[in-house]
């Protein structure tokens, strides 16, 4: 039961992937262009990493970021209390049919490649990448993949 919707089956359509991609766009010009009637997320730069669909089409998760990383809890309260706003332009930026319900979570990726980058950083990690990883992770042939 505690599968995550987002990364169960065999992916996500290419027009699943089309219509994220479009929503992001028009959900990152109207935030930055402050389209939305509430004065504190107007002043509040959000990106706006990505936005996955769900197979039918009807909800739309945005994975967003406060400029700096700063407010995250902030950033996603005002964005849920402007979600009918926001989705309202978004449908008519783009013209779709049916304009699927907006749902926001905090975007983890620039968290992830902190974390990758201090990993990286390290100098066991360091050495073991400079050393071409001495062990048989690289098969018979080497770190370069040829045999010679």
């Amino acid at each position: 039961m505690g599968k995550n919707k987002f990364h169960d089956g065999p992916g996500p359509s290419q027009r699943q992937l089309r219509v994220g991609e479009l929503i992001r766009r028009a959900l990152s010009e109207v935030l930055a262009r402050g389209d939305v009637h509430d004065m504190e997320l107007n002043r509040m730069s959000i990106t706006v990493g990505e936005v996955r669909t769900s197979p039918d089409l009807k909800i739309a998760t945005a994975f967003v970021l406060p400029l700096g990383g700063r407010g995250q809890e902030d950033v996603l309260k005002l964005l849920a209390q402007n979600k009918s706003e926001l989705r309202r332009a978004v449908g008519k930026k783009l013209g779709l049919k049916f304009t699927p319900d907006l749902r926001f979570r905090l975007d983890e990726t620039f968290d992830q490649m902190d974390e990758t980058r201090r990993l990286f950083a390290q100098d066991e990690v360091r050495q073991d990448i400079e050393d071409g990883f001495d062990g048989d992770a690289d098969g018979p042939d080497g770190p370069d993949g040829d045999a010679g």
